[in-house]
C-alpha cells in the first residue's frame, strides 16, 4: 500500500487541509484533489472511485470527505483501515467538523497525519499513541523554564537594587558638591526644603557669609524676599526647571483618551504599597490543590437548534511541598452517564474503576511537584444533542424600518448553573458613530476598532434567568449580527466531580488540600 495523499476537502472541492507522502510535483497533486469532485456522484455513498492511474479511498464527514489518494496497487483493506483511523483523529483536533473548525486545527490534524502514515506507509498506532507522540510534553522541560524564569526575576531584583545604589550615591556626592546648601529628598524630584525666609543667614556668623568665598548670600537673601509675600502652601511647590517630574505628560494623556474612544480597554498602572514587590505571586495556601475544570464549545444556530455541543474537564493536581507527593486522591464522579472518564496512563486504571481512587501505578513512586499549571490525572467528556443541557440560549432578531434596523437580543439562561462575568459580543456593520441602546438589562460597551457590541452581565442567577437587550443601527444585512459570540464562566460543572479525600500511603493524618471548580465557555457561538 502506498498513500500519496491525505487530505480534508469540502463538498465544493475546496481544499482545506492536504498532506503529501511521496515525492510527487505540487501541481500533480492539486490536479488529482481537483478531479475527485467531478468523479463522485450526488446522493450516493461510495467507499473509492478508481481512475486510471489513482484510487480515491474517502469517508463523508458531515459536509466534508475525508480523502486518500492512493496508487491502484495499494491494499484496499488496509485502505479502509488507515481510513478509519484518520476518521477517528479529526474530532479528536478539531472542534467543529466544518470548515472553519478545520482550517483552526490545520496544522494539528497535518501531524496527526504524519503520526499515522510514514513515506505512504501506515504506522502500527492507535489514537491515544497518536495524540501522546503529538503533545511531547515534558516535566523536565517545564521545570526547567521555571527555574529560569526564576533567575531572570532574580538577576531584575539584583540590578533594580544596584540602581538604587547608584541614586544614593549620586545624591550624597551631590550634597557634598554644594557644600550643605540645599537638601534634595531624591534624585530629581524637584522638592526643596520649604521656609528659606526662615533660614536667617549673617555674614558674622562666619558660615555663609559674604567672606566664606561661596558667594551665595545674594542669591539667598533674594530667594527669602520674594517668597515673603507668597502663601504658606506655595513654599513646597517645586520650582519651574529643578529635577525631573515623573508621571505622564498631556500628550500621553490624550494618545490614551483617543484609543479609549476607539474602544481600546486601557489599564491604569497599579500602584504597589511600599516594601511590596511588584512581581510577587500570593503562593497557594494550601500544601495539596485540585482543579477541575470544564471547558464548553457549543455551536446554536439563529433559527432554533444546535449544531455542536462538547464538554471537556480535566482533573489537575497541584503540590507544593515533595514530602507530599505520595498521595492518592479519591473522587466522585457525580454519576453522570454521558460522560466518558479517562486517566492519565501512568494511573491504576483498575484501582479507578473498582473504587473510583487516582493513584500511579507505581505506589512508591511520588506525583511530580513545582508545576504551576498541575498534574492531569483525569480527563472526560461529553457530547449531547439536547437542547435542554445548554446553559445559555441567546435570540436576535434584526428588523428593518425605513432608515433604521432594529435590533432585538435576548438570553435564556438554564437552571442547571448560575453563570458570572457573562459577555455577549454581537458583530455591527461599519458604523461611524455608537450604535443607539434603548433598553439593556446590564451593561454594554462599543469597541469602534473591530465594531463588536458588548452586552455584560456580572451575574446570572435564579433572579435573572432571562434578559434583553434593543439597540438601533443604519439598515443593514441581518447576516451583520452574526456570528455571536459569548463568555462566561460558572462554579459547577457538568460531571459535579469532587473530591472525597485525599488519602497518604505513609500513613497519618490525610494532608489538608483544597478544591477549584469551574466551568468555562470556550468556544460558544450562534451562528
Amino acid at each position: 500500500m502506498v498513500v500519496l495523499a491525505a487530505s480534508i476537502v469540502s463538498k465544493s472541492g475546496k481544499v482545506l487541509v492536504s498532506r503529501q507522502f511521496v515525492d510527487m510535483s505540487r501541481m500533480r497533486i492539486e490536479g488529482l484533489l481537483a478531479a475527485f469532485p467531478k468523479l463522485i456522484g450526488t446522493g450516493k455513498q461510495h467507499t473509492y472511485v478508481e481512475t486510471e492511474n489513482v484510487r480515491y479511498v474517502y469517508q463523508p464527514i458531515e459536509a466534508l470527505y475525508l480523502l486518500l489518494v492512493t496508487n491502484k496497487q495499494s491494499n484496499i483493506l488496509e485502505d479502509l483501515e488507515t481510513l478509519r483511523l484518520l476518521s477517528k483523529l479529526v474530532p479528536e483536533y478539531s472542534l467543529s467538523l466544518d470548515e472553519e473548525g478545520i482550517c483552526k486545527t490545520a496544522f494539528e490534524l497535518i501531524f496527526a497525519f504524519d503520526e499515522v502514515i510514514s513515506l505512504g506507509h501506515k504506522e502500527n498506532v492507535t489514537v491515544a499513541q497518536v495524540k501522546q507522540y503529538c503533545e511531547m510534553e515534558s516535566h523536565e522541560e517545564k521545570l526547567h523554564k521555571l527555574v529560569l524564569q526564576s533567575k531572570i526575576n532574580e538577576t531584575k531584583d539584583v540590578m533594580k537594587r544596584k540602581a538604587s545604589e547608584i541614586d544614593k550615591s549620586k545624591i550624597e556626592k551631590n550634597r557634598g558638591d554644594k557644600g550643605g546648601f540645599m537638601s534634595l529628598q531624591s534624585m530629581g524630584s524637584g522638592r526643596i526644603e520649604s521656609k528659606f525666609s526662615d533660614m536667617s543667614i549673617s555674614s558674622s556668623d562666619g558660615g555663609f557669609g559674604s567672606g566664606s568665598g561661596f558667594g551665595l548670600t545674594t542669591d539667598v537673601d533674594s530667594f527669602s524676599s520674594k517668597s515673603k509675600g507668597r502663601q504658606p502652601s506655595s513654599a513646597t511647590a517645586p520650582p519651574k526647571g529643578l529635577g525631573m517630574k515623573l508621571g505622564k505628560t498631556q500628550r500621553t494623556n490624550q494618545f490614551l483618551e483617543s484609543l479609549k474612544a476607539e474602544g481600546e480597554v486601557i489599564l491604569d498602572e497599579v500602584q504597589t504599597k511600599p516594601g511590596q514587590s511588584r512581581s510577587a505571586v500570593a503562593p497557594p495556601t494550601d500544601p495539596i490543590t485540585l482543579t477541575v475544570e470544564e471547558k464548553i464549545n457549543v455551536t446554536l444556530r439563529r433559527d432554533g437548534g444546535m449544531n455542536n455541543f462538547d464538554v471537556q474537564g480535566q482533573l489537575s493536581l497541584q503540590i507544593v511541598n515533595q514530602e507530599d507527593g505520595l498521595i492518592q486522591v479519591q473522587i466522585e464522579t457525580g454519576g453522570n452517564p454521558g460522560i466518558l472518564f479517562k486517566t492519565h496512563p501512568n494511573m491504576n486504571k483498575e484501582l479507578f474503576a473498582n473504587e473510583n481512587i487516582l493513584g500511579l501505578k507505581d505506589p512508591n513512586r511520588p506525583f511530580p511537584t513545582g508545576d504551576a499549571a498541575g498534574v492531569g490525572l483525569l480527563k472526560w467528556r461529553m457530547q449531547s444533542a439536547d437542547e435542554s443541557m445548554v446553559p445559555l440560549t441567546i435570540n436576535c432578531w434584526p428588523s428593518v424600518s425605513g432608515n433604521e434596523t432594529f435590533v432585538s437580543i435576548e438570553y435564556e439562561a438554564s437552571s442547571l448553573f448560575d453563570l458570572r462575568n457573562v459577555v455577549i459580543s454581537v458583530p455591527l456593520p461599519a458604523l461611524r458613530e455608537a450604535p443607539s441602546v434603548r433598553q439593556i438589562d446590564g451593561e454594554w460597551r462599543y469597541d469602534s476598532r473591530n465594531s463588536v457590541l458588548d452586552w455584560s452581565i456580572l451575574l446570572i442567577d435564579h433572579s435573572n434567568r432571562s434578559g434583553s437587550m434593543e439597540f438601533v443601527v443604519p439598515p443593514a444585512d441581518s447576516s451583520a449580527f452574526f456570528p455571536i459570540s459569548v463568555q462566561f464562566s460558572a462554579p459547577s460543572t457538568y460531571s459535579d466531580l469532587k473530591v472525597a479525600n485525599v488519602l497518604p500511603l505513609r500513613g497519618g493524618p490525610p494532608p489538608k488540600f483544597s478544591q477549584r471548580t469551574q466551568l468555562v465557555a470556550e468556544n460558544y457561538q450562534v451562528v
